[in-house]
């Protein structure tokens, strides 16, 4: 594999970054992670914390290279993220569960899936065009799915934050999974929280990262949006990668020449190693999903995704 790969933070106007990213690399297997902890709750850092740090342990356990069936990966991850969550809950006695909203793309053999709960986005393009994005998990693409609004508003309407699928809330997340798609050279993937979609034009972010590298379009973005928003701009967070990148590129990485059993990443384990493992010791209440367990909420998964509408947006 040859790709480019950036990524930024900003924590704009809040106190806090509740917003994460990262990624990780084998020979032949490449994931693209974002979580944005969702503010109206406690602790939404942890959640997105959490949520990364399991997938990527997932991911850097079973990818031997590559992960053998991707859908049923981006399934169980997305699940045993939610899980953990709840377990940090309730080790830690908190009064509600922390939640978060994630986005993930797992790219091998020039073919790329992606994942998402909630309104953290990815937009795959090509040529300054845009393919598709994820739809958001909001009352507002409800609303638009059901005629009741025009999509004109997307970036006005009241309700564009509002969301009905996330990590951590009480119910199973819903993953809604993309088709399977063929990359060519040159592709870009831009997985990003909603401080920066919701303030800079679907056009702006196409343009940026057609017109220059995405080491200069990435924090050109988020300058751009952070000075747009001012004090009130919200965490704002982008993770680019372009396939096959041009090898004069800084950001160039080839993974030709690393051993089968080598994994890289970004995403590191921090100390909630501890306090996650002694839950597991602690409480069988909390204990991780057995097979039964995950095969029964996969098919609710799947089940309520057929009863919504058309996975992504076409443009």
């Amino acid at each position: 594999m040859r790709f480019s790969v950036y990524q930024e933070s900003h924590i704009g106007g809040r106190k806090v970054n509740q917003d994460r990213m990262g990624y990780c690399f084998t020979r032949d297997s490449l994931l693209l992670l974002l979580a944005d902890g969702m503010g109206g709750h406690i602790m939404g850092e942890m959640a997105a914390t959490i949520a990364m740090q399991t997938i990527g342990n997932l991911f850097q356990q079973q990818a031997k290279p590559c992960i053998g069936r991707p859908e049923r990966f981006l399934e169980e991850s997305f699940l045993a993220a939610h899980k953990e969550i709840h377990r940090f809950k309730i080790v830690n006695n908190l009064p509600d569960t922390p939640r978060t909203t994630i986005v993930a793309c797992l790219i091998q053999h020039d073919t790329a899936f992606w994942a998402h709960c909630g309104d953290s986005r990815l937009y795959w393009m090509r040529d300054g065009q845009l393919l598709l994005r994820t739809r958001d998990h909001s009352r507002l693409e409800t609303l638009i799915a059901q005629g009741a609004i025009d999509p004109s508003q997307r970036d006005t309407h009241p309700d564009r934050n509002k969301l009905f699928n996330c990590l951590g809330a009480p119910n199973l997340p819903i993953v809604e999974m993309s088709r399977r798609v063929n990359l060519q050279a040159g592709d870009v993937m831009l997985l990003c929280s909603d401080g920066l979609w919701s303030v800079l034009p679907e056009h702006v972010l196409i343009q940026h990262l057609h017109e220059r590298t995405i080491v200069r379009a990435v924090p050109d973005l988020l300058n751009k949006a952070a000075a747009i928003a001012g004090k009130s701009a919200d965490n704002l967070t982008a993770l680019a990668m372009m396939w096959e990148g041009g090898d004069d590129n800084p950001s160039t990485i080839s993974t030709n020449t690393l051993p089968i059993g080598a994994v890289t990443t970004t995403i590191h384990s921090t100390l909630l190693d501890e306090e996650l493992g002694s839950a597991q010791h602690g409480n069988e209440e909390v204990d991780a999903f057995n097979e039964a367990d995950i095969e029964k909420a996969i098919e609710e998964i799947r089940s309520a995704i057929q009863k919504s509408s058309k996975i992504g947006v076409k443009v």
